[in-house]
């Protein structure tokens, strides 16, 4: 898979945030987008998971795809747990409703997930007991659980102490080594090989 975007143009509150942004980017291929606070990377991100309109440009895929939202797993600042579940049900509730009902016949899978953020003894925790470190690990299971190409990340390792980062960036080689791409927003370099897309303040 390939995506290519040209002279994209985030508008925010209406005031254009993000101007004249073009990229390629390949399957096994990471793109770190970086830049001061203010500078537009988040809006950016939410963009490009459809979750923000854009004010101009254009995206392209490769295969051609409808809607490049239904290809990507996007882990933003909120982490996206509902507090009265537990991680479990907060993962299979994801599950369910990211890859239907084929992750019902495989709950493996998001075994597998937390076992791999060092999350599967509470398992049964509810997600309000959790603490902040706990939280983004529970979050960032979903990108193991359901396989999809893209990953978009906003500021990936917050919260996340030396073992769980490292952890974090076993998953990130293990999914650029089966083909699968990501983009992530961040102050700190990537625990993989990326390219560098510098934002700037706008006016």
């Amino acid at each position: 898979m390939e995506i290519e975007a040209e002279a994209l143009a985030v508008e925010r509150g209406g005031r254009i945030v993000v101007t004249n942004i073009s990229f390629w980017l390949g399957a096994g291929e990471a793109l770190a987008i970086t830049g001061p606070n203010g500078a537009g990377k988040s809006s950016l991100l939410r963009a490009l998971a459809g979750l923000l309109p854009f004010a101009g440009g254009a995206i392209r895929t490769d295969p051609e795809r409808e809607r490049l939202a239904e290809l990507c797993h996007y882990v933003g600042h909120a982490d996206a747990l509902k507090p009265s579940l537990t991680i479990f049900e907060n993962l299979e509730f994801w599950a369910a409703l990211l890859a239907g009902t084929e992750i019902e016949k495989r709950p493996d899978k998001i075994e597998a997930a937390l076992a791999k953020l060092g999350l599967a003894r509470i398992a049964d925790l509810p997600c309000a007991y959790l603490s902040a470190g706990q939280r983004r690990r529970a979050a960032l299971a979903r990108l193991a659980a359901i396989e999809r190409p893209l990953w978009l990340l906003d500021e990936p390792s917050t919260a996340l102490d030396a073992a769980s980062q490292a952890a974090l960036g076993e998953m990130m080689k293990s999914h650029l080594s089966s083909g699968g791409m990501i983009i992530a927003a961040t102050h700190a370099p990537l625990p993989v090989p990326a390219r560098e897309l510098a934002l700037g303040l706008t006016q």
